[in-house]
């Protein structure tokens, strides 16, 4: 055998044992839990940096404990979230942390409903349920405040608005920021909503939206967006449709991108900041509460802050809070 082949074959034989020694290791030096807790985690659009920072929050604390981790993203199609549950019964998991696609959902209530008769605790993220019955505990941002902080700062920097409104009409966090925006401006007829637009949440979808909105000749000078996924898709729009006039653009999340466009440019009025790693955090406490049979409230309200081009200095623009 020539030298340069034997050594290759050491090597690889080397690299085999090293391998198997470090599977060795693993499984020695991490106990094997046969009552491993199984979590199943579905969230309404994994297209959606907030989500992944949420679930990643929950898998850290999961494999802390050596426990199960299922994530699934069923791309805003509440028929893939109810399967997706109905694959959590299934796996007979003890807990799920869901974020619904569609709060109204006859056949995803129906769905937990029946993970609920079988034992499962049921732990709501980042919006709610029309019907919260199958609910153990629901935790959100304070998303009305969310609107009302929107929509006060409006009200002391402007005189007057055409406020164009961009929404998620099936997501109850994104109803609560709206109706909190609405709620403030009530009475005060110089703020006026002169066109409205679901956008689902998305950038993509936002985009085409206010260009339509443009090309349709209404005239607005601020949007009141859901989240910032859908003011950053506002932003390019007017950019694209090279609109000169000011347009001040409002959002929630309080997302790196966001927060960079705050403290770099004036094309953002504001945005309301929630926590990811928060909600994350307090979901699979709650959910390990509930799987041990304590207590925990029925409802988890998490406070926001108001961020500006002047206060989102203090903050971590390369990060979530």
């Amino acid at each position: 055998m020539k030298k340069g082949k034997l050594i290759a074959l050491l090597v690889s034989a080397f690299i085999a044992l090293l391998t198997m020694l470090g599977i060795y290791l693993h499984y020695k030096l991490v106990p094997y839990n046969e009552n491993r807790v199984k979590i199943g985690a579905t969230y309404m659009t994994m297209n959606n940096d907030f989500y992944k920072v949420l679930n990643n929050e929950i898998d850290k604390i999961v494999e802390e404990k050596n426990d199960i981790l299922y994530t699934r993203d069923p791309a805003l199609d509440v028929n893939k979230q109810t399967q997706q549950v109905e694959l959590f019964i299934k796996k007979r998991v003890d807990i799920i942390i869901i974020n619904p696609v569609d709060a109204d959902s006859k056949k995803l209530i129906k769905a937990l409903k029946k993970a609920k008769k079988t034992g499962i605790k049921v732990v709501v993220v980042d919006s709610q349920l029309s019907d919260n019955s199958p609910v153990d505990t629901t935790i959100v941002s304070d998303n009305y405040q969310a609107g009302v902080l929107c929509a006060q700062n409006l009200m002391q920097t402007q005189s007057s608005a055409k406020i164009l409104l961009l929404e998620h009409q099936k997501a109850v966090s994104a109803v609560d920021r709206i109706n909190g925006f609405l709620a403030t401006i009530k009475g005060h007829d110089s703020y006026q909503v002169v066109d409205r637009k679901d956008c689902l949440g998305q950038t993509e979808v936002a985009m085409p939206q206010v260009e339509s909105v443009i090309n349709s000749g209404v005239d607005f000078d601020t949007v009141m967006a859901l989240n910032d996924q859908v003011a950053i898709g506002a932003l390019a729009a007017i950019e694209n449709m090279k609109v000169t006039a000011p347009v001040k653009i409002y959002g929630v999340d309080g997302s790196p991108d966001m927060k960079n466009l705050l403290a770099t440019t004036s094309s953002i009025q504001a945005t309301v900041a929630q926590s990811p790693l928060t909600i994350g955090e307090k979901a699979i406490q709650a959910g390990y509460r509930l799987y041990h049979d304590k207590k925990v409230d029925k409802e988890i309200i998490i406070p926001v802050e108001f961020m500006t081009s002047e206060t989102v200095l203090n903050s971590d623009l390369t990060g979530w809070q």
